[in-house]
């Protein structure tokens, strides 16, 4: 017989959903900036603990902590190792599991320290005046290594450390440079070069592995971490660039190498042009894996994995009838194949494929991680999963049952409070009738029947794509939170399609992308009902930022516009960023031997049709898109009298990382929009 529900039960369950609906909010600033952030897991060499990072932002500081924290992989309650008010990083268990290693700031400079997975007293191992970061285990547990940037020429700490203080006592800060790349992302090179260095796991004397004057890791286009001892400890593979085009901001020939740690020769693993990188040692020591571009110059080719036979010295491309990048790779435990991970339609899907080659065959698909890493059982993996409205997670997933379980929700509390809509995928015809992807994420409380203005973020690189995860400096809840539908479309050139389509790009800059935007926007407003065809407002950083720009020169569909760190104009942009490499091949060469690209894609030749409202941002330090750009976008917008504002942030680079930078940042981001899209 069906038992009746109580009265009050019953009206309950009829209206929870709204019941709890008013229990939640949209997320707001002080709510996204106390979101704790989950990076860098690593398991235990018995895989019962993982130990990982987690930060925490705190605004009244203006700056975020970060602290190393244990958890079972059978999930419960994380517990926290350090609890320094320095910063804790980069966790690496010895090979028996009795010690953890990382990086701490708690003695005033990024230090090499040791703790116990019990807990107890860190204590500090290496204590150089440059520093120490990236620290790895031998797999014997006899020895570690780290980088530290030195002066190539100083035979030991005492003279770098004398070159450092006499540079800083000095009243002259003048340099003189005689080559190009003097200067990346945020800093004026100077005198020193990033070295890998070895040091015995009971303390004592650093040696520098990697001497010469050439960055280990390699300055740019590198992997993570670009190097690894051999399995039976007497040799580092690592990634350096060599070629002298480097010194004229031309070089992606980074290459990999291996050094002797018991002669310190050093020889070459590869001596292609392309850019190689990431090498990791199979268990049985038979063979280096890394991954490899086929064409030199291109920073966004595709990125194969590579086999390399320590005996024959052969190398065989794994991935050659595959279309997507590499990212992270993984040996089998018997060194019979690898695993690896690649940019898919907006997500990551996991790999697998033997070392003889063949078919990769796909394992996982259709979500977004990273940081992996695999279990002792051989088949458990470990990584970090997120979504556009969850923040990164630690997750497991068992190839074998194919069962995905969630071991960590360091932000249980803080979400259930909050209503985040999970973003909603859409394809349409694009460019030369390709399908082009996308993603649309509704607003709180979102009511079919109603009107929404629509924002259109447009990402950067150009090759990187808007993925299904929490964006941290694009966040497109924050964006939704308002009362905004958000799209955000993967135009041509985003990774995860297939080469081809990444390449469709190249000397074209305003072209197909353009079309996408224009014909996506199309699709959108006759697709969804709820849309107000006359509101909509865009807004775009880096390459997304350039696209703001060109917009804003050849069409008045938008109310508004933002453009953050935006490219205005092609050719003083090539005389002022940092890698030549990458204007010269996506726009088919130079300024003076191709004028006519750099005149047809820049928006600077387009300031006459400038009308729609645009706020611009940009930063001091920024010197992959330099601040000359935004301020030639402003200065032009004013001269044609277009409502227009200029954020400038004198500390910061192309990214906005001060948690009170970047409430200014949301706030006059989100005004902008209010103004044109709410009225």
């Amino acid at each position: 017989m069906k038992k009746h529900l109580p009265a009050l039960t019953t009206i309950f369950i009829l209206f929870a959903p709204l019941f709890l609906a008013a229990q939640s909010k949209p997320l707001v600033f002080d709510d996204f900036i106390k979101i704790k952030r989950v990076t860098d897991p690593q398991p235990s060499p018995d895989g019962q603990w993982i130990a990982f990072v987690i930060t925490v932002m705190d605004k009244n500081a203006n700056r975020g902590n970060s602290d190393i924290w244990l958890v079972s992989t059978k999930g419960g309650e994380p517990q926290r190792l350090t609890a320094s008010p320095q910063a804790d990083m980069n966790p690496r268990w010895s090979p028996d599991g009795k010690k953890i290693a990382f990086i701490s700031t708690r003695s005033g400079s990024p230090q090499v320290w040791i703790i116990s997975p019990n807990g107890g007293e860190a204590y500090q191992l290496t204590n150089l005046s440059t520093g120490a970061s990236g620290v790895i285990w031998s797999p014997d547990g006899k020895r570690l290594s780290f980088t530290s940037s030195v002066y190539p020429d100083c035979p030991d700490d005492e003279c770098n450390k004398k070159k450092a203080e006499a540079w800083e006592k000095s009243r002259v800060k003048a340099r003189i440079y005689d080559t190009l790349f003097f200067r990346y992302w945020n800093a004026w090179r100077d005198e020193t070069r990033s070295h890998l260095f070895v040091i015995p796991a009971e303390g004592g004397k650093a040696v520098d592995v990697t001497p010469g004057d050439y960055d280990t890791p390699p300055l740019d286009l590198g992997g993570n971490p670009d190097y690894a001892f051999s399995p039976d400890g007497t040799e580092i593979a690592f990634v350096r660039n060599i070629d002298p085009e480097l010194k004229l901001a031309l070089g992606t020939n980074n290459d990999v190498f291996i050094t002797s740690l018991k002669s310190g020769e050093i020889k070459p693993v590869t001596t292609n042009k392309g850019n190689d990188n990431l090498p990791v040692y199979s268990p049985d020591g038979k063979y280096i894996a890394y991954r490899a571009m086929a064409r030199p110059g291109y920073e966004s080719d595709k990125l194969s994995l590579m086999r390399y036979d320590r005996t024959t010295k052969k190398i065989q491309n794994l991935t050659e009838n595959l279309d997507y990048s590499v990212n992270e790779m993984l040996w089998f435990k018997d060194s019979s194949g690898l695993y690896f991970d690649a940019d898919e339609k907006g997500r990551n899907a996991l790999f697998k494929v033997t070392v003889s080659g063949g078919k990769a065959e796909k394992i996982l698909e259709g979500h977004t991680f990273n940081s992996l890493s695999l279990l002792p059982d051989g088949k458990t993996f470990i990584f970090l999963k997120q979504a556009m409205n969850r923040p990164s997670d630690i997750f497991a997933f068992d190839s074998a049952s194919k069962k995905l379980i969630q071991i960590t929700d360091v932000n249980k509390e803080l979400l259930a409070q909050l209503q985040l809509n999970p973003a909603e995928e859409f394809w349409f015809e694009g460019a030369d009738k390709d399908k082009v992807h996308g993603w649309l994420l509704k607003p709180p409380a979102f009511d079919p029947s109603k009107n929404y203005p629509l924002v259109l973020l447009i990402h950067g690189g150009p090759h990187g794509p808007w993925k299904d995860e929490f964006h941290y400096r694009w966040n497109a809840q924050m964006f939704a939170s308002p009362g905004y539908v958000t799209a955000l479309i993967n135009f041509h050139a985003s990774s995860g399609y297939g080469q081809r389509f990444s390449d469709a790009i190249v000397g074209d800059w305003g072209g197909r992308p353009y079309q996408d935007i224009m014909k996506g926007l199309d699709y959108l407003l006759t697709t969804y009902a709820f849309l107000d065809k006359t509101k909509l407002g865009a807004a775009g950083a880096s390459y997304g930022g350039y696209m703001i720009d060109w917009i804003e020169g050849q069409t008045t569909r938008f109310n508004c516009l933002i453009s953050h760190d935006g490219v205005f104009d092609l050719r003083s942009m090539y005389g002022a960023t940092e890698e030549l490499w990458f204007p010269e091949w996506e726009q088919k060469g130079t300024p003076w031997t191709n004028a006519e690209q750099y005149t047809k894609w820049s928006p600077s030749y387009y300031v006459k049709n400038f009308k729609t409202p645009c706020l611009v941002v940009h930063s001091q330090n920024d010197y992959r898109v330099p601040l000359e750009q935004g301020l030639q976008f402003f200065t032009s917008l004013q001269r044609m009298n277009v409502p227009s504002k200029f954020l400038y942030f004198p500390d910061e680079d192309h990214f906005i990382t001060k948690p009170q930078n970047a409430e200014l940042w949301w706030k006059t981001v989100l005004d902008w929009l209010a103004a044109y899209l709410k009225k």
